[in-house]
This record gives C-alpha cells, sequence and structure tokens, in this order.
C-alpha cells in the first residue's frame, strides 16, 4: 500500500519551500493592494492602434491636476495590440480653482486631454473606479472579517459534524491549518504576481479567497469523514496506517473532482481568457490545486502529527519504529 503518510516531513518541506519566497516578496513589498482596498480610481482607456500616448505624457496629465503617484500599465486589446492603457491615480475627488470636482467630472477632464494628446476622437473609456478613503477602508476590514467568520464557522461546523469522535476539535483545528496553508499559497502568488507581472488585489481576488476556502474546506471533509467511518470499521489499526488508509481511499476521489472538472475549466479561462479574468482564473487554479494538496498532504498527516503526540519529539531524539 502506498505510504503516503511515511513521508509526511516530505510534504511538510515542499509547503515550506512554496510559501517562503512569496512570504518574502509579501514582508518586502507588500499585497498590491488595488483602489477597492486602498482607495484611488482606476482608469482604463482604449486608443486606436498606434496612438497611444507615453507614460510620460499619461503622467504630466494627471500632475496638472494635482495628483502624484501615478502609474500606468498597457493591456493588449483586440488583435493582441497593447493598445489599452490602465491607470491608477490617487482618489479623483479633489478641489480644482478651490472648487471641490466630482471624480466623474475630473475623469472627464481627463479623458478628453488624452485623447488631445492621442489625436484621436475614437479614443474611449472602457471602465473607470474612485473608491475613497473610508469605503476602502471599510471594504478591506469587512473582508478580513469575512475570512476570519467562515474560518470560525469550519471550527465550529466539524467540531459539531465529528462529535461522536474523540478529540473532535483537533480536526477542525488542523482543518484550519490546512486552509491557513492554502490562504498563504494564494497570497504568496498575489504577492509575486504584483512585483513581477502588475497584478492588483481587488474584489475579484476576495472572490477567489472565499472559493478557495469553500472549495478547500470540503475536501478536508471528505478527508475526515473517511477517516471517522473507518475509525469504527478498523479500530484495530494504529492510526497512522487507518489514516493512510483513508487517504488512500480518498484519493482518487480528490484528484478528479478537481483535475477532470475545475481545473481544466480555470486552466481554459487563464490561457484564453480576458486580462479582467486571467488573473482571477490563475489564482483560483492555484488556490484549488493547493486546497487538493493541503486535503491529502497536510491536514491529515498533522492530524496524525497531533494524535499520536509526535509533535513532542520534534526538539528531541526521535523514536523510529523498527
Amino acid at each position: 500500500m502506498l505510504n503516503i503518510l511515511g513521508k509526511r516531513y516530505y510534504f511538510f518541506l515542499l509547503s515550506l519551500l512554496l510559501i517562503v519566497p512569496g512570504m518574502i516578496v509579501l514582508a518586502i513589498y507588500g499585497l498590491p493592494l488595488a483602489v477597492d482596498f486602498k482607495g484611488g480610481s482606476l482608469l482604463e482607456v482604449v486608443f486606436p492602434a498606434g496612438k497611444v500616448p507615453t507614460t510620460e505624457e499619461v503622467v504630466s496629465i494627471y500632475t496638472n491636476y494635482g495628483f502624484d503617484n501615478v502609474t500606468v500599465q498597457t493591456a493588449l486589446g483586440e488583435n493582441d495590440v497593447h493598445n489599452i492603457l490602465i491607470i491608477r491615480s490617487p482618489d479623483l475627488t479633489t478641489t480644482i480653482n478651490g472648487v471641490e470636482s466630482n471624480p466623474d467630472a475630473t475623469k472627464n477632464l481627463i479623458v478628453a486631454d488624452l485623447k488631445s494628446v492621442s489625436g484621436d476622437a475614437e479614443t474611449y473609456v472602457n471602465s473607470f473606479q474612485n473608491v475613497g478613503p473610508t469605503i476602502a477602508s471599510q471594504v478591506a476590514n469587512r473582508a478580513v472579517l469575512a475570512i476570519a467568520i467562515a474560518m470560525l464557522a469550519v471550527v465550529i461546523y466539524i467540531a459539531i459534524a465529528f462529535r461522536g469522535v474523540p478529540h473532535a476539535i483537533r480536526y477542525g483545528i488542523c482543518a484550519i491549518i490546512a486552509m491557513t496553508h492554502d490562504i498563504l499559497i494564494v497570497l504568496s502568488l498575489a504577492a509575486i504576481g504584483g512585483k513581477f507581472f502588475g497584478w492588483q488585489v481587488d474584489s475579484l481576488f476576495l472572490t477567489a479567497m472565499l472559493t478557495v476556502i469553500g472549495f478547500s474546506v470540503q475536501d478536508k471533509i471528505v478527508v475526515f469523514d473517511r477517516i471517522r467511518e473507518n475509525s469504527g470499521v478498523l479500530r484495530r489499526l494504529p492510526f497512522e496506517k487507518l489514516v493512510n488508509h483513508s487517504i488512500i481511499q480518498t484519493l482518487q476521489r480528490s484528484i478528479n473532482t478537481q483535475l477532470m472538472t475545475v481545473e481544466f475549466m480555470l486552466l481554459a479561462l487563464a490561457l484564453f481568457g480576458g486580462v479582467t479574468l486571467r488573473e482571477f482564473a490563475v489564482i483560483l487554479l492555484v488556490g484549488l490545486l493547493s486546497g487538493t494538496y493541503s486535503s491529502i498532504f497536510i491536514a491529515a498527516p498533522f492530524l496524525v502529527v497531533w494524535e499520536t503526540k509526535e509533535w513532542k519529539n520534534w526538539f528531541g531524539k526521535r523514536t523510529v519504529e523498527a
């Protein structure tokens, strides 16, 4: 029989190797928060091919209206031509000539200047967002609260559902540990994507994160439920062998459910979808893969480490069975 749990420390090490680089990037550069969470404006403008203003020209227009910290990013439009500018700037609710300006009015002035620079009236706005700092702060706080409530609900649900099993709360905590693993994987990906590919953490990212948490919990409950069933049938087996047997029984189901359905669809979306959905698809793709991985190689192994009190040997001489 395949001995998955016998190699559990290799899987723990692999997870660390995947998470640590992203955490280093996150610690140095932080999360690339979009206007949804930090406030500001996001303006996406489409230009005719060959008439896209330079970054310096765009920044100069914003500077004329008193806006600093403007970033400009190009994106592919139709026919694989870089004719879309994605412009991020501070909140466009500002004061112009002593009069407070509406964000839409300021945007219209900026777009008019962009059309003038490009010399083409066919230039148009593809999308526009403007979020004030107060609203952004509320959204960020509620996002953290939503994730915290979801994690707490998982512990409570598993503790109730597995109340007939000894130490039921441990199942819930191990699920949270594995879920935290998945969240760190997603955050690492977002930090690296933000640094090297210009990704932004926006409301779609939060949607992806909550979806990853939901799928992650589902996978872990399937594995834990099989452990619970086998605890009554194979009670004479040592706990480690019982868990290993349960993992193998659910292995095919976990892999097939993800790879044969969701992952292939997300891969197609990541490869052939639009610019807006590509980041969302990649985050979901990696997050769901991490959820399947952690259900098999993190959650159940941690449960074994806890139940067998193996952690007591981590800082001392480990007993090796003959």
